[in-house]
């Protein structure tokens, strides 16, 4: 894979190069709530820029209908990659149309524009090969060369990400290069202990990754909506928590093979229950009730992991040398709910080691919850992509550059 050094290297003033961002980021209107996935592609955006690149930017946000939609407009994520750049940032309305024809035609050496959502064209998403080559051949037109650096989007076998690579030459960005380092610690010559922690909604977005960790890992810790599906089939009441039964039987054959394996799979011992979900607009108090992981009433739901699962926690991480955390333990956008979220966090930045968190809503946690990016050892931008690496599936994007 050849990286934007090389490109460098070999010079890029006057070149318009396409950059394939990740400017995927939450939005409430048109105010951006977390800008992390912007500020993550920077460093390739100024390196091409200061190097006298036509910089092109492009992205997806959301899941339009493969035609444009205004709740969904990149020009927010533009105009505050501007800020960030110190510079402003010409932003074309269409994807392949005049307006970014004209916009990258308008650019001088050193400057940079971002084109509308990929997504407004439905040749970026389509399964029909031939529609995505036909978008990617429209794409390609806008440049001379094609940098890789929406590492969030590299599971996807889209036409920004999969087939436009194959028509230009191809670099990956400094975000990709980092990501795919810090994914290598996770899979190759480990250093032990290695402790992951998962949480999040659901168990069967996990199962994959914990097939393929309980043959890695030397502890697993689960958390979030996805625990109560390992003690159900424990055989414990979890009364209206999330529940996938379908995934039981499943889930037991693994609790049996990480005993077998020797990999320590750990459960809450307690949680935080309420008879109804928490209102997440308003914040108003929930005033949850704290009882066993194997005592919950049938009328409530799990919504936390409870104080003695946060001590249990903290001191299974408390020796890792490799840490690896995708999912919140709770529902942590509620006060009331996040302390379960914030004490794996802080676990993290306590740990000796080297510790990664995953992405997706773990990053937002940590952000949320006020933590200092700089204390753990890589906050991801992707984390959809950061499993599918562990699980030890090809990514479309990565192979694409690959080439």
């Amino acid at each position: 894979m050849k990286t934007i050094d090389e490109l460098l290297t070999e010079g890029v003033a006057g070149k318009r190069v396409f950059v394939r961002a990740d400017l995927n980021v939450p939005l409430d209107g048109t105010t951006i709530t977390d800008d992390g996935r912007i500020r993550a592609v920077v460093p390739t955006v100024k390196a091409l820029a200061d190097a006298g690149a036509r910089v092109i930017v492009a992205s997806h946000l959301g899941r339009p209908k493969g035609a444009p939609d205004p709740v969904f407009s990149l020009a927010p994520a533009a105009a505050r990659l501007g800020e960030l750049l110190g510079t402003d940032v010409a932003f074309a309305e269409d994807t392949v149309g005049t307006s970014a024809e004209s916009t990258v035609a308008g650019l001088d050496d050193g400057r940079v524009a971002v084109i509308e959502n990929l997504r407004f064209n439905a040749g970026e998403t389509s399964k029909d090969d031939a529609e995505r080559a036909a978008f990617a051949d429209k794409l390609a037109g806008l440049a001379d060369v094609y940098v890789g650096d929406g590492f969030g989007a590299v599971h996807r076998g889209h036409a920004s990400v999969f087939d436009l690579p194959k028509k230009l030459p191809h670099y990956a960005g400094y975000l990709i290069a980092t990501e795919v380092g810090v994914l290598k610690k996770l899979t190759d010559d480990v250093k032990r202990p290695y402790v992951v922690a998962l949480g999040g909604a659901k168990v069967s977005d996990k199962l994959a990754v914990i097939d393929q960790l309980l043959g890695k890992a030397d502890r697993l810790l689960i958390g979030g909506g996805m625990a109560y599906t390992f003690l159900k089939a424990q055989g414990h009441e979890v009364g209206i928590s999330l529940l996938q039964e379908d995934q039981i039987p499943t889930v037991k054959e693994y609790m049996e093979r990480a005993e077998k394996n020797g990999v320590e799979l750990v459960l809450p011992v307690d949680v935080l229950v309420a008879s109804e979900f928490p209102d997440l607009k308003t914040k108003a108090p929930a005033n949850p009730a704290t009882v066993a992981a194997d005592a919950i009433p049938a009328d409530q739901e799990g919504l936390d992991i409870g104080p003695e699962t946060r001590k249990l926690y903290a001191s299974k991480l408390a020796d890792a040398a490799t840490v690896f955390w995708n999912g919140p333990m709770g529902v942590f956008e509620h006060p009331d709910y996040a302390e379960g979220t914030k004490a794996v966090a802080q676990a993290l930045v306590d740990a000796p080691g080297f510790t990664v968190v995953g992405g997706g809503d773990s990053a937002a946690a940590v952000r949320t919850l006020g933590f200092d990016e700089n204390a753990f050892g890589h906050i991801s931008t992707g984390g959809g992509a950061s499993l599918e690496y562990l699980e030890g599936k090809t990514l479309p994007g990565l192979a694409a550059l690959e080439d």
